[in-house]
């Protein structure tokens, strides 16, 4: 038997199963790829559990901080061993109860999307008595890349929007409680291409370099965003971009001649690259069945276990690992009592029978708790985390399936 068939057999399906060595081989694969100043965030929307935290923070070589846009992803990242301090809090809905959390827990710097955001950020921090770091999240007017999932030169929810800085930035310089640390720029997510990559970091660095010297604001810290790409649920590897550094530092020479010496502080982010190729889902086949000529093969993991995030319309349909040489196409669907637990309507596999178990590939981001862990039910799945031969864990989420009655005050 397989180590796959071993785990399967001891835990059960369906099992996803994280591996700690290559969390830290992508770790160190990244940092070769950026200059040597950069920090590095990892994004715990891909994946909170705390063993792959904990292989980001600690090990041997550079080390990841942790972005953050909850006071639930900040007790994941404190349970892992990271400081309030080694925490970016992001996202465009900061309540005062979630910023006083943070704040208290040792959180200063905030990514700040709008004058509001940044007024509340000041408030909670003047009621603390201690001054708060805000990164303005820039949206700017142009893009580069014609590559990856498009997050600036649009209407969003997320950025001040460059061209209303200049009229924006008077308010923003009388909020008590912070100090403007620098800029935070998002542009472009998971993009496989390095020239479109490269392109939209170059895009960046330039229109952050303009901008601040248009509003005469020293940039102490400027975190320029991710789009590092690998494989969701089908095979393959991470992304290699072998020009990337020192593509970044003849754009940071040009635009920011001090960086080496820290002026400003630079980072990236990234979620999918750290952890995706660390996980397989291991999901039961229950059912094989053939309707008016198409064959159906029934797994337990369906969408509340895997690809709750399909809604998108960017992350399924998957495909099975296999080591076959022959294969047929087969729906690959879930357990679930809906047509849209699929996980996709032409998937090569193996013959396959009820108790065969299939692997599914680079699941180490977005998984459990980016799926519909509580539609239906159904309890959520097992979490195996090795190291080689060794297991670290085992540990399951769980969600109570009991409505509790409480008085309302009428």
């Amino acid at each position: 038997m397989s180590r796959y068939e071993d785990l399967a057999a001891e835990f059960g399906t369906p099992l996803y199963v994280y591996d700690l060595d290559e969390v830290e081989a992508a770790r160190k694969q990244l940092f070769d790829q950026l200059p040597e100043p950069f920090e590095l965030f990892y994004a715990l929307k891909a994946n909170p559990h705390p063993d792959l935290l904990a292989a980001l923070r600690s090990g041997e070589g550079r080390k990841c901080r942790a972005e953050i846009s909850s006071t639930g992803e900040l007790a994941n990242a404190l349970a892992a061993g990271f400081a309030g301090s080694d925490c970016l809090y992001t996202g465009p809905g900061k309540t005062f109860g979630e910023l006083r959390e943070a704040m208290s827990l040792g959180v200063r710097m905030f990514s700040t999307d709008s004058v509001t955001d940044v007024q509340h950020v000041g408030t909670i921090a003047t009621e603390l008595g201690i001054t708060a770091e805000v990164l303005l999240r820039v949206n700017l007017a142009t893009a580069s890349a014609g590559s990856g999932i498009r997050m600036t030169g649009t209407p969003s929810q997320f950025g001040f929007d460059a061209e209303l800085l200049p009229e924006e930035l008077p308010q923003l310089r009388r909020v008590d409680g912070v100090t403007i640390a620098g800029m935070h720029l998002f542009p472009l997510s998971n993009t496989a291409d390095e020239e479109a990559l490269v392109g939209e970091f170059q895009n960046t660095i330039a229109g952050a370099a303009a901008l601040a010297e248009q509003l005469d604001l020293p940039l102490r810290y400027l975190d320029i965003g991710g789009g590092f790409s690998i494989p969701y649920g089908i095979p393959g590897g991470r992304a290699s971009y072998p020009k990337l550094r020192h593509e970044l530092e003849v754009a940071l020479d040009t635009h920011f001649p001090e960086w080496r010496q820290g002026t400003p502080q630079l980072a990236c982010e990234s979620g999918r690259y750290l952890i995706g190729a660390s996980g397989t889902l291991l999901a039961g086949v229950t059912n094989v069945k053939v309707s008016r000529g198409s064959r159906f093969v029934i797994l337990d993991a369906g969408i509340n276990t895997f690809g709750g995030m399909s809604g998108l319309g960017r992350l399924l349909p998957v495909q099975v690992g296999t080591d076959a040489e022959t294969t047929q196409t087969v729906s690959l669907v879930g357990p679930l009592c809906t047509p849209g637990d699929t996980f996709g309507r032409a998937v090569k596999v193996p013959d396959l029978a009820p108790g065969d178990v299939v692997r599914i590939p680079n699941v180490g981001a977005y998984g459990p708790t980016a799926s519909l862990l509580m539609f239906l039910g159904r309890p959520s799945p097992t979490e195996v985390v090795v190291r080689g031969d060794e297991i670290v864990s085992v540990s399951r989420l769980d969600h109570s399936r009991v409505y509790s009655n409480q008085a309302v005050a009428r």
